[in-house]
C-alpha cells in the first residue's frame, strides 16, 4: 500500500513539472530592426532645375561633397569630383554638372558610358541662387578687357578661312555642333560677333524655312556676349550650332528637313566658306553662338 502511494506522489510530481513546464512562455524572439533611413531619404531637396526635355531634376545638397540627385524616379549618390570650373558630382553611373553664368545656373545630367567620357542626357537650367556654402561657386573673377578696335588685325575674310566640326553633344533631342574656322592666311585677322549661315540640302538648294538665330554664350554657358578674336595664321576659333531633332508636332511638322551643308561668312563679311554637315533641323530654326577662341592652336 505504501509502494503505491510513492508511485502515486511520484506520477503527481511529474506532472506538476510538466504542466509548470508547458506553462512557461517561451523566450521572445527580438523582430528585426526597422531599416534605418537611407541618405537618399534623409536628405532634403535643395535645388529643382527644368530641363529642355520638359523634365525637373532635384538635386539635395547635403553637404560640399556630395549631391544627390533625382531624376526620372531614380535617386544617384554623388560625391565631388575636381572641375575646371563649377561643382561637379559624379558616381560609377552619372555625372552632375552645374555652372552659373547671367544669372543662370546650368546644369547637365551625363551617363559615364567610359571614364571621362560623358553622353549628356539632359540639360537643365534655374536662377541663379545666392551664393551657397555648398555648392562651390564657379570662377567668376572678370576678364581682362579686350583690346579697342583700333588695336584690331583687318576683320578676317572669306578667302583665308577653313572651316571644321570640332565635336558636339546630344542628348533629350537636342544637338550641338562646334564647327572651327581656322586662319589659313598669311597674315592675322580679327573676328566679333556671330557667323552668318545658310543651310543647303543635298542638291545645292538653300533651306530657306531654316531660321538662324543668334544666342548669347554656348549652349552650356549662356549669357556671354561676344568679344573681338584674334586669329594668328593657323590658329582656329569656333562657334557653337545647335537644333533640334524633335518634329515640331504642333506646327503640322512631321518630318524634319535635311541639311547637307552649311555655309558660313564671317562677321561683316560677304565671301561664304563651306563644311559638309547632313543633320537634320527641326522646328524651323537653329541657333548660333558669338565667335569665340579655341584653347589651344591648330597644327
Amino acid at each position: 500500500m505504501r509502494g503505491n502511494q510513492i508511485v502515486g506522489l511520484g506520477l503527481a510530481a511529474l506532472g506538476l513539472a510538466g504542466a509548470a513546464g508547458c506553462g512557461q512562455p517561451e523566450q521572445a524572439v527580438a523582430p528585426p530592426p526597422e531599416p534605418t533611413a537611407s541618405i537618399v531619404e534623409a536628405a532634403p531637396v535643395t535645388a529643382t532645375y527644368v530641363c529642355d526635355s520638359g523634365v525637373t531634376v532635384a538635386v539635395a545638397y547635403a553637404d560640399p561633397q556630395s549631391a544627390q540627385v533625382t531624376w526620372r524616379d531614380r535617386t544617384y549618390v554623388l560625391r565631388a569630383a575636381p572641375a575646371a570650373s563649377g561643382a561637379r558630382f559624379v558616381n560609377e553611373e552619372v555625372e552632375w554638372r552645374s555652372l552659373t553664368r547671367g544669372g543662370v545656373e546650368l546644369a547637365t545630367l551625363a551617363r559615364l558610358v567610359a571614364e571621362d567620357a560623358p553622353v549628356i542626357i539632359e540639360r537643365c537650367r534655374r536662377p541663379a541662387p545666392a551664393a551657397s556654402p555648398l555648392v562651390p561657386p564657379p570662377d567668376l573673377a572678370a576678364p581682362a578687357n579686350p583690346p579697342p578696335a583700333a588695336a584690331l588685325p583687318p576683320p578676317c575674310r572669306g578667302p583665308q578661312l577653313k572651316l571644321s566640326r570640332e565635336g558636339g553633344d546630344a542628348g533629350a533631342g537636342n544637338r550641338v555642333a562646334d564647327i572651327g574656322i581656322q586662319n589659313v592666311g598669311a597674315q592675322a585677322c580679327s573676328l566679333v560677333g556671330y557667323p552668318g549661315m545658310t543651310l543647303r540640302d543635298r542638291q545645292g538648294g538653300d533651306l530657306t524655312d531654316i531660321r538662324v538665330e543668334q544666342s548669347t554664350g554656348t549652349y552650356f554657358t549662356a549669357g556671354e556676349a561676344p568679344a573681338p578674336v584674334i586669329l594668328q595664321p593657323r590658329e582656329k576659333a569656333a562657334f557653337e550650332l545647335a537644333w533640334t531633332v524633335i518634329p515640331n508636332e504642333a506646327q503640322g511638322e512631321r518630318a524634319c528637313p535635311s541639311a547637307a551643308r552649311v555655309r558660313v561668312t564671317a562677321p561683316g563679311d560677304t565671301s561664304p566658306v563651306s563644311l559638309e554637315l547632313p543633320f537634320t533641323p527641326c522646328g524651323g530654326r537653329i541657333r548660333v553662338s558669338p565667335i569665340r577662341p579655341l584653347t589651344s592652336p591648330a597644327p
